[in-house]
């Protein structure tokens, strides 16, 4: 047996937007699968483990009833149904909540009016569609299940840069104008860091560092662990005014 994660301890505030930072095998994915239950799926299991959602234990819940109370993950690589349609993959996200066709129907034009690409795809084959527009129909599918929290795995993994900008502006537009609050698990602590307004730093399965923006580029421990020992404060700060 593997152990991937060791005292984890984190939280995410009400229409907050928060960043989990790590390089591949910090524990990212696992503390996300964790929350959202999908860890079971995979014959993993947690021990001494207490997870709160809305202040309710969900150490034991199954994933589908979780989407249905409102916490959603979007997986690392986007992970859609490449032989269906982009509106029947976006569909597929409301079928845990049993709401109304013409909610459906509302719910549709409203993800449609956030990612306006997707209208013009609707009909076409989701395998078809670029990288950027294959994570705004995962994003969407999420959205609509109508999410209070939304898991994000590597939003921007394997996209150009300009999409990355223009995926991180619509889950900040969101969390402004609905209040639904983001986890995001990212290797690009840059743009992560962005947008998020406080961070964790996970090394080898623990929290190596936490804070404000501001507190974790002052942090060397989150320079050694994360960035590497090379990469100065100076420079760190430079990325974050070049995305600025």
């Amino acid at each position: 047996m593997i152990t991937a994660l060791r005292g984890v301890s984190l939280s995410v505030p009400e229409r907050g937007i928060v960043a989990l930072l790590g390089g591949n095998g910090a524990g990212k994915t696992t503390t996300l699968k964790a929350i959202s239950g999908l860890l079971r799926a995979e014959q993993g299991t947690c021990s001494a483990t207490r997870i709160l959602y809305q202040d309710n234990p969900i150490d034991t819940a199954d994933p589908w009833t979780l989407v249905s109370r409102g916490l959603v993950q979007v997986l690392e690589g986007r992970r859609c149904f490449v032989h269906l349609s982009v509106e029947d993959n976006l569909r597929l996200g409301a079928f845990p909540t049993g709401a109304r066709r013409a909610d459906v129907e509302r719910d549709l034009e409203r993800i449609y009016t956030i990612f306006p690409r997707l209208r013009d795809k609707r009909k076409a084959l989701t395998g078809y569609a670029s990288g950027g527009e294959q994570q705004m129909v995962a994003i969407g599918r999420a959205l609509m299940a109508r999410p209070t929290l939304v898991l994000l795995d590597e939003p921007s993994m394997g996209l150009a840069p300009k999409v990355v900008e223009e995926i991180f502006d619509i889950i900040a537009e969101l969390n402004e104008t609905t209040g639904t609050s983001f986890l995001l698990a990212e290797q690009n602590a840059a743009i992560a860091l962005r947008y998020a307004k406080y961070g964790y730093a996970l090394e080898n399965g623990r929290v190596v560092a936490q804070g404000s923006v501001d507190e974790l580029s002052e942090l060397d421990v989150l320079h050694r662990a994360y960035l590497g020992g090379e990469i100065t404060r100076q420079r760190l700060r430079s990325r974050y005014a070049s995305l600025g």
